[in-house]
């Protein structure tokens, strides 16, 4: 979980770890391993966010959690 009052950064945080865009200064690490060592398309498959409004489709939860997943 990540919180927080609003403008504390929580936007910038999760958009650094999408890597969306690389920090200027330091690194961000995940399990001790700089993520700009890995593969951006298997980090991305390999992690999920739930933005504060979701958009679901009028179809069943097993098919909306399909659309995000490639084939």
């Amino acid at each position: 979980q990540l919180v927080g009052s609003s403008g504390c950064g929580k936007s910038t945080v999760i958009q650094l770890i999408q890597r969306f865009y690389d920090p200027l200064e330091g690194a961000v690490m995940i399990d001790g391993t700089d993520i700009r060592q890995l593969n951006i398309k298997w980090l991305r498959q390999h992690i999920g966010v739930v933005s504060q409004e979701p958009v679901l489709f009028a179809t069943t939860i097993a098919e909306n959690i399909r659309y995000g997943r490639e084939g």
